[in-house]
């Protein structure tokens, strides 16, 4: 790691605008996530908080403005292993015969030499299935799985890579209030590891003490940056209208790369 690249922010958006069908979706953001930082992005269904951090690792071309990771240039960033990525509204196989384990696995291809394990491979893959509190379902189809019990796994695979950045889309949406304790304590070992943590949210609930900074968006705008608002906490964010369509019908499968 260069001197530059330890004192550059993890993530920098400047003036970043994008659409989606010819619709203006975000319309100038800026954002800085500094090492070390828990923050989370907040607003109502259809502000652009998905759009944001699909736009950060590529899925979402920019119409406008720049983004950098690590200090580099997205367009030109290849580490990819340094991030690891939790997706929206996804399930863990996307109807592929897969067990808990090999799903998990994939998240370490980034990490191998020829896609071949190696043993300090499969020392990450079970610490991974551990944190989530998984390691007993290694061998289960993911198909079996509870809604909880997949997220679960989206996680693992994200942090079978070991990543310095954590992006997570919505981790809490859908998910059972034992699942959720799961993974607020997973977070919270890896924010204490040292991790720097980008969450989408629709409300706090107990990633609360966890979370450094709000952005909260709304119509694709910054509307606030800064400490998390008081009413947040409450569910109260700006033109939060409480619907949560998290949806069988509109899942999206599990990806075994950052950018497929």
């Amino acid at each position: 790691m260069s001197a530059n690249d330890s004192e550059a922010p993890v993530i920098a958006l400047r003036g970043v605008t994008a659409e989606l069908g010819a619709r203006p979706v975000l319309r100038g953001i800026d954002l800085t996530v500094r090492r070390g930082e828990v923050v989370a992005l907040l607003g109502a269904n259809g502000s652009g908080k998905s759009t944001a951090v699909r736009s950060i690792i590529g899925q979402v071309p920019l119409t406008g403005g720049t983004i950098e990771l690590f200090g580099t240039a997205r367009r030109r960033f290849r580490q990819w292993a340094r991030v690891g990525y939790v997706p929206q509204r996804t399930t863990a196989a996307g109807g592929v015969p897969a067990t808990v384990a090999e799903v998990v696995a994939s998240g370490r291809l980034s990490r191998t030499r020829f896609g071949l394990m190696r043993k300090a491979d499969r020392e990450a893959v079970a610490r991974a299935l551990d944190l989530v509190g998984m390691t007993d379902r290694a061998k289960d189809s993911v198909n079996a799985l509870s809604g909880g019990q997949h997220q679960r796994v989206l996680i693992a695979r994200a942090l079978a890579a070991e990543p310095e950045l954590l992006i997570m889309d919505e981790p809490m949406a859908g998910v059972d209030l034992a699942s959720q304790e799961v993974l607020a304590a997973t977070l919270r070992e890896q924010v204490a590891a040292g991790a720097t943590v980008l969450l989408v949210l629709h409300e706090l609930g107990p990633l609360e003490p966890l979370i450094d900074r709000a952005v909260v968006l709304r119509d694709g705008c910054v509307l606030h940056d800064g400490p998390p608002p008081k009413a947040v906490g409450q569910h109260a964010l700006p033109g939060h209208d409480h619907v949560h369509p998290h949806t069988a019908a509109d899942a999206e499968p599990i990806r075994t790369g950052l950018l497929s």
